[in-house]
């Protein structure tokens, strides 16, 4: 139940309306709501406009003023009707020229300060505003277009299809050439991004021809990022568009209006031709509205035209379209793939090589009934695939990291090469192991090459060339002959060094005693044995010699 003033508060309102206070004051003093004052001067005078001081249907007129009389000089009082009249009126074709401009109530109000000589609050410029703006709403401005520029597409929801499995409502898919209003219409159960395209597949050759521009809302099946300035679509799609020379332009999120032709086409659609029916299957529903599109949308004479829809797109806008291509777009599959520690990829259930660098990485897969590509997420392609069974594994040599390719898989060449590297004996005998044990000979060569972290290859190489001679084809004995090999060396005295007294020292300290009987001579034999206290028989002569006896009794001659 609503609320009533008593008797004398309502005639305070009243009185204090007639001596011309604002609303907000007669609020203020009574101690009332403003609207509640507003509502009972709008019952005193309810062809007034609240704070604008005009009259809505009255037109203002100057009073005649006599020339030099006293009226003419005499200030003019301001006219008042239900509330005074806001400071900002004077100022009403600049200010709505700036919200033209789309300048906000802070900006006109320094703008009209500052230019104007305003001299109002800004509280005032920003309720003049806020009332303008309710009042005085843009129009919103019809977008029409050439033929065969645009076409608008939307889904909407179907009807019932009741068969034998139960009963199931589907979706309903049109599009809408915006020149002509030429449509088309399909059932369908799901609203992926495949279904999506073989609808607009289907339009395309219904109409003989392609829109240059397809406006849609952001649906899942084309956007998977909605953004008003730099949407992110479906890769498929946008192949797709490739295909037929198309642009997508998606519209601004939560905006219907940015393709209001094709939201009245589907209200259309739902309550004319599917609105209380209800179909067996879904190749029944098609039938039908196909036949309804071309019997009673097609023969309509549209609201906005005014001229009939098929003949409007067979006389003008059939001929615009763009031409088909050759051939359909290919259908495919596609989606992300993540590499597994094996270096695969899965898809239906069979597997498939990618180059190493993207272990563990999320890849692009797109596959057909023959082919499989693989794209990185800069969608460039980085290997092809031909489709393999479920359960195969398709792999490519050149994915393969060579690290991860043992010896036995490069082959018995590959080692005998291998070993001839390490010496022509090596490889000879390398050679002869894969002639005698065949294939089990592999295994032998791996681990004569693996030798070369032990030994050097001239070591190697006199063990093979050894092992070679004597019909040796296994790998122990060679190991063995490595390792006697290289105990075996010996290490070359040097002659002279820093540490090494020369010879002539050596003898010096040996011949440096001499007997005091017998002076020393120039005629020393060199042969003779050398007498002296500390000297025993059989020493060498120094210089060399051979050893002679000195037997007591005996003495030394020259000779």
């Amino acid at each position: 139940m609503a609320n009533f003033l008593k008797m004398a508060l309502t005639s305070a309102i009243k009185g204090l309306l007639e001596l011309g206070w604002s609303h907000r004051r007669i609020a203020r003093e009574l101690g009332v709501h403003r609207e509640t004052v507003g509502r009972y001067a709008q019952q005193e005078n309810p062809a007034s406009v609240a704070g604008f001081g005009v009259t809505a249907g009255s037109e203002s007129k100057p009073a005649t003023v006599t020339p030099g009389s006293d009226a003419e000089s005499a200030p003019k009082p301001a006219t008042v009707t239900a509330g005074s009249q806001s400071l900002c009126q004077p100022y009403f074709d600049i200010i709505s020229g700036k919200l033209e401009q789309g300048l906000s109530a802070q900006r006109i109000f320094q703008d009209i300060s500052s230019e104007n000589g305003f001299s109002g609050s800004y509280p005032s410029v920003k309720r003049f505003v806020k009332r303008l703006g309710e009042q005085t709403p843009l129009p919103f401005r019809r977008m029409e277009c050439e033929p065969g520029a645009e076409a608008q597409v939307d889904f909407g929801t179907g009807t019932w299809i009741i068969d034998s499995d139960g009963k199931k409502r589907n979706h309903v898919f049109r599009i809408c050439l915006s020149f002509s209003r030429k449509s088309y219409s399909e059932g369908v159960f799901r609203q992926d991004t495949e279904t999506f395209i073989r609808c607009l597949e289907n339009a395309f050759r219904s109409w003989g021809g392609v829109p240059k521009t397809l406006v849609l809302d952001n649906l899942k099946a084309a956007v998977t990022q909605a953004d008003w300035y730099d949407p992110e679509l479906n890769p498929k799609i946008v192949e797709f568009a490739r295909h037929y020379g198309i642009i997508i332009l998606p519209t601004k999120p939560y905006m219907p209006r940015h393709k209001g032709k094709i939201e009245n086409g589907v209200k259309y659609v739902k309550n004319n031709a599917l609105k209380g029916r209800t179909f067996t299957s879904l190749g029944g529903e098609n039938e039908h509205l196909q036949n309804w599109e071309r019997q009673v949308a097609d023969t309509r004479i549209h609201g906005t035209t005014r001229k009939q829809v098929g003949k409007l797109f067979e006389e003008v806008e059939k001929s615009t379209l763009q031409p088909l291509p050759a051939e359909p777009f290919p259908f495919y599959h596609e989606g992300k793939r993540t590499v597994h520690r094996d270096g695969h990829i899965e898809v239906g259930r069979a597997y498939y090589s990618v180059p190493p660098e993207y272990l563990g990485r999320e890849i692009w897969v797109r596959w057909d009934s023959r082919l499989l590509r693989v794209f990185n997420q800069k969608f460039e392609q980085i290997a092809v695939h031909g489709l393999a069974l479920p359960g195969k594994f398709s792999t490519d040599a050149k994915h393969i990291s060579d690290r991860k390719i043992s010896s036995v898989e490069r082959g018995a060449e590959y080692l005998v090469n291998k070993a001839f590297l390490i010496g022509s004996d090596a490889g000879s005998w390398a050679k002869e192991v894969i002639n005698v044990r065949g294939i089990q000979g592999i295994r032998t060569l791996q681990g004569f090459i693996s030798l070369a972290s032990k030994h050097s290859s001239d070591v190697i190489n006199k063990a093979g060339k050894q092992a070679l001679t004597l019909g040796c084809y296994h790998l122990r004995p060679v190991r063995e002959l490595c390792n006697r090999m290289e105990s075996e060396e010996t290490v070359e005295f040097q002659e002279s060094h820093a540490v090494i007294r020369p010879m002539a020292e050596y003898q010096q300290l040996l011949f440096n005693e001499r007997s005091i009987d017998e002076p020393p001579t120039d005629t020393f034999p060199q042969t003779a044995e050398a007498v002296g206290p500390d000297c025993h028989a059989g020493r060498p002569a120094a210089g060399g010699g051979e050893f002679q006896l000195n037997p007591p009794g005996i003495s030394r001659t020259a000779g």
